[in-house]
């Protein structure tokens, strides 16, 4: 018997580190994606878990970011529990992430994942170089979908974090500059 629901952070937080770091080793955190997901917040109330009993076996996390400066969300990381795998558990959380993000009145999805799965759920992959990452980024891998159903074009440009996310990790530097000046941090308590 599986549970889906949204994400509790106070609950899942470790359990979903923990199904990241069995999924994908310790490499992720290198991976050009997650340069999107630093000093950014996800959206618990739109990323999904799957549990089955108390153990969290399938997350999508879901991310604000900009699309060529159009508002979007980037559903990832996307990870099952490795003896879960072949279920479809990886498809039926991010296909409820992608529910609860239309039903709030999002409307454009990005996925960096693998076409064969995850078109299964709405996911087009894109025009190769379409977009630009900062950093390298398997093209053939870059899907979007509209979550309100709309037949258009994608947006094209550069995939970035939010401003605001951005304007935290400015004024956060700031901040500590301007306290290693006035001697009030040592650089050792950092």
């Amino acid at each position: 018997m599986f549970d889906l629901e949204p994400e509790v952070p106070a609950r899942d937080a470790v359990a979903i580190e923990r199904l990241f770091d069995a999924t994908f080793g310790p490499g992720h955190f290198a991976k050009t994606a997650e340069r999107l997901r630093e000093f950014n917040a996800s959206l618990p109330d739109v990323s999904r878990v799957l549990r089955k009993g108390n153990q969290v076996i399938a997350v999508c996390r879901v991310w604000p970011i900009r699309v060529g400066g159009q508002s979007a969300l980037f559903f990832g990381p996307v990870a099952v529990a490795p003896e879960e795998q072949g279920q479809g558990l990886g498809q039926a959380v991010t296909k409820a992430s992608m529910q609860a993000a239309g039903d709030q009145g999002h409307t454009l999805g990005v996925l960096i994942g693998d076409p064969a799965l995850f078109t299964r759920v709405g996911f087009v992959p894109i025009e190769v170089g379409s977009v630009q990452f900062d950093g390298p980024q398997d093209q053939k891998r870059v899907m979007m979908v509209w979550l309100d159903g709309r037949d258009a074009p994608f947006p094209a440009g550069k995939i970035t974090a939010p401003r605001d996310a951005m304007r935290a990790e400015t004024e956060q530097r700031a901040f500590l500059q301007r306290a290693r000046a006035a001697g009030d941090l040592s650089s050792q308590n950092l």
